[in-house]
Formats: structure tokens, C-alpha cells, sequence
């Protein structure tokens, strides 16, 4: 997999972010409500399975990661495994992809501006939700347009909050779990398994889906290694240790959930991190955990503003985006696709506010199956490119574990979760709508194609930057 260059984009986008920040900004995209409160709707769907759940989907998520590590060491790029489909794929692919992923990451933003408002407005009830949710866009927008460094540092703190508040909790309950916090009220918390509630296979599947789309977003590390100031060092440290971050951080606290916490005491919708610390007597828990969501809500709306840019403006280098969008400041940050990302948030948190309920549904059912699209399409990319790799015997700094036999493990699982999707009644609707994007930018692009439009060759496109 030879390196290449893209000359357009070498005089605009700069390598600015360190590992530091690309750790940390893996972490950010995927540590979020998803694990604070999400994880309720799991642990209530799989019961005592719920960490089997996870494990699985931290199985995916380590396979998916070191197979895109082997094509992003390779060919930094902000368009990531957009262009690595389209050069294992054809321009179709490549298209539908990158779009599809922009759209996911517009979605994401304008469903984490509502709920970072709705936290925020607890606390200021006379200001109108639409109110917050514009200063809340507004806020998170100016930190993208200063400058590629601005965003990395703060994405750097949002996601270290996140981390060090799972790390006490895990503390904490590890401590309630032998009995040694100060005055704890050891009869109001059920140890032992005795009291979790087996959901069987199904439970397990149903969930899986949930944990899959919660565990999206460590991909985001190899959209922005173009911008880093050593991408393969970057990748691969950020791809390995994040995964292990993660299982420790999700698996680990899920499983002390379960074992602390009964069943029935578990609903959907609230947090169970709250519900353990409640029962462990630990004041404050409540408060406190509004304000570690909040701070989770932002740094998924930050990373998510940052990766929609990047996507966009990895569009317009191959003539799929208006090349206006290409347009950068002195600081080198592309001001059109961030300005494009979050107008598009804008008109979703508008829409939100005429229909909040039924849109805010809306919204995350028909992302929740984008993730299964982006990671088969990561699958059979590395799989192309590795053999096309190995007949050029171009060098390949990271390569993927028991190739290929763990990357068609991993399509296996995929499609495995697929089935599943289609066989249960509650994840089937979330499937047909997640599918509604990626078929409505296939019509985009055969039309396009109808009327002779073509992309810039992906080997002239693929982004690189300044600074290197």
C-alpha cells in the first residue's frame, strides 16, 4: 500500500495534532452518553449478559481498528476509509461512504446539541431549549473554526474528564463490591450473582446492536492521523491502547453494575451509573453525573463538528462536494465544510424544536445501523488493499492480525449482527432506517453518474497536508 500525496489538499490542512490529542479524541468520539445512560437499555435488554454484550462488541471494534490501522498508517487521510473504499471498491463506494459517514456525524451533532441543552436547561428552566441548543452549537463551532490545535486540546480535556470520572467510579465500585467504603449500607446492595436476571442469546443480540453503535466513533482517529505530526505513530498507538481503554472502561464497569445492582432496579432510559452509586450511598451522585454527561455530550458534539468537516472537505479534493467547501483559513482550517456541518446541525435542532420527541427518535434509529455500513465496508477494503499491497510490495508499517482470516472473522460478525437485526422486532425498524441515507446517496450518485459527473482519481485526492 504505497504512500501517496494529494497536492490540492498538501497546501491547506497542517499536521498539528500529537498522539496525545488523537488518543484522547478515539476516546471522545465513543465515551459518551451512550455509556453513562445508554447502557441502562443494554443491561435491561441482556441482564447478567450485558457484559457478554460488550465484549463482542469490543471484539468488533479491536478487529475493525487494526484492520483500518494497517490502511491509515499507510495513506493518512482525511478521507479516511472513504478513500480506501474507493480504491479497493471503485468511485461508487467511495462516495456513498463518505457521504453516509457525513451525514452520520451531522446527525450525531444535532442529537447531541438537544441533549447537551435539555441537561443544561435543569438548570436554566426559563431559557427556551432552542436557545441552548444554539449557544451550545455556536460554542462547539468556534472552537473547530480557531484552529485544528484549539480543537485537539479541548477534545484532549472533554475526554480526560470522561476518563478520570470512570476511573473513580470503577474505584468506588470496586470498593462497595468488598464491603470497605466508609458507612456503606451494605443491605441496600445485592452482591453476588444470585440476583441478575439471564436474558439468553436474543437478549444478548438485541443488545449487541446498541453496543455497536455506542462503540462508534474510535474511527475517527484515522480521519484525523492526516493531520497529525506523525500519523503512523498516531494510528497505531491510538488504535491499540484505545481498544483496551475501552473494554477496561466499558466491560469492567458494566460487569460491576450487574453484580452490584439487581435487575428489576436497572430501567431504560436512566442511568445505571447513578442507580449503583445511589445504592452505595455516595452523595451527589446524581449532580454529579449530569455534569460528567454533559461534558460527554459536548466532547461527542466537538469531535463529531471536526470529523463532519473533515469528511466534507476530503469530499471536495475528488469533485464530490462544491469545492467552495475547500476553503481554508491562514491557520488552516476548513472553514467551509465546518460552516456546511453545522448549518446542516442547525436545521436539525430546528426541526427538533417544532417536533422534539418524535425527531429526536427520528434521529437515532436511523443512524444506529450507519455503524454496520462503515465497518463491512472497512472489512472488505483492507482485504482488497492488502492483496493489492503485497503485488506491489509496497510497505505496510502496521498489518492486520491472522490476515485474512480475522478480517472475514469480523465480516461474519457483522453480518451475524445484521441477521440479528432483521430476526428482532425492536432493532428491525432501526435497520430499515439506518439503510434510508446510504440508498437515498446511491440515487445521488447514479444520477450523477447519469449526467457524466465523475470524481478526481482517489490516487491524486487522497489527502495530505502541510507540515510534514
Amino acid at each position: 500500500m504505497p504512500h501517496h500525496t494529494d497536492p490540492i489538499s498538501a497546501r491547506t490542512l497542517r499536521r498539528a495534532l500529537r498522539p496525545r490529542h488523537l488518543s484522547m479524541m478515539a476516546l471522545g468520539g465513543i465515551i459518551g452518553a451512550g455509556l453513562f445512560v445508554g447502557s441502562g437499555a443494554v443491561i435491561h435488554t441482556a441482564g447478567a449478559l450485558a457484559p457478554v454484550a460488550y465484549a463482542i462488541g469490543g471484539l468488533i471494534l479491536l478487529l475493525v481498528m487494526r484492520m483500518l490501522a494497517e490502511m491509515a498508517a499507510a495513506r493518512p487521510s482525511a478521507g479516511s476509509f472513504s478513500d480506501y473504499a474507493r480504491l479497493a471498491l471503485g468511485d461508487g463506494a467511495g462516495f456513498i461512504i463518505g457521504w453516509t459517514y457525513w451525514y452520520f456525524w451531522v446527525v450525531v451533532v444535532a442529537f447531541e446539541a438537544i441533549a447537551g441543552a435539555k441537561i443544561i436547561g435543569g438548570f436554566l428552566p426559563h431559557v427556551p431549549l432552542w436557545v441552548i441548543s444554539a449557544v451550545v452549537m455556536g460554542v462547539m463551532s468556534a472552537l473547530n473554526l480557531l484552529s485544528v490545535r484549539g480543537f485537539g486540546e479541548a477534545e484532549f480535556w472533554f475526554a480526560a474528564v470522561k476518563v478520570v470520572a470512570i476511573v473513580v467510579f470503577l474505584a468506588i465500585a470496586l470498593a462497595g463490591l468488598f464491603g470497605v467504603l466508609p458507612g456503606q449500607r451494605v443491605h441496600e446492595v445485592a452482591i453476588g450473582v444470585g440476583s441478575l436476571t439471564p436474558a439468553g442469546a436474543a437478549g444478548v443480540l438485541s443488545a449487541i446492536t446498541v453496543v455497536v453503535f455506542s462503540y462508534f466513533g474510535a474511527e475517527i482517529v484515522t480521519v484525523a492521523a492526516a493531520e497529525a505530526t506523525d500519523p503512523v505513530t498516531a494510528v497505531t498507538r491510538a488504535a491499540g491502547t484505545v481498544v483496551w481503554r475501552v473494554v477496561i472502561f466499558y466491560v469492567g464497569s458494566i460487569s460491576l453494575i450487574v453484580l452490584l445492582v439487581p435487575y428489576g432496579a436497572i430501567k431504560a432510559g436512566e442511568s445505571p451509573f447513578v442507580t449503583l452509586l445511589d445504592r452505595l450511598g455516595i452523595p451527589g451522585a446524581a449532580l454529579a453525573m449530569q455534569g460528567i454527561v454533559l461534558t460527554a455530550v459536548l466532547s461527542v458534539l466537538n469531535a463529531g463538528i471536526y470529523t463532519a468537516s473533515r469528511m466534507l472537505f476530503a469530499l471536495t479534493a475528488r469533485g464530490e462536494a462544491p469545492r467552495a467547501l475547500a476553503r481554508t483559513t491562514t491557520r488552516g482550517t476548513p472553514i467551509g465544510a465546518i460552516l456546511l456541518s453545522t448549518v446542516a446541525g442547525w436545521v436539525a435542532v430546528a426541526v427538533a424544536y417544532l417536533a422534539p420527541e418524535a425527531v429526536f427518535a427520528f434521529l437515532l434509529n436511523a443512524a444506529g445501523s450507519v455503524a454496520l455500513v462503515i465497518y463491512a465496508a472497512i472489512a472488505v477494503s483492507q482485504l482488497r488493499l492488502r492483496r493489492l499491497s503485497e503485488q506491489e510490495g509496497g510497505a505496510m508499517p502496521v498489518r492486520m492480525w491472522g490476515h485474512p482470516y480475522l478480517s472475514w472473522f469480523t465480516l461474519v460478525l457483522l453480518v451475524a449482527v445484521a441477521v440479528g437485526m432483521l430476526i428482532l422486532p425492536d432493532a428491525r425498524e432501526q435497520l430499515g432506517l439506518g439503510l434510508i441515507a446510504p440508498a437515498g446517496i446511491t440515487v445521488i450518485y447514479l444520477v450523477r453518474r447519469l449526467f457524466g459527473l465523475r470524481p478526481a482519481s482517489v490516487r491524486e485526492a487522497v489527502t495530505s497536508v502541510e507540515g510534514r
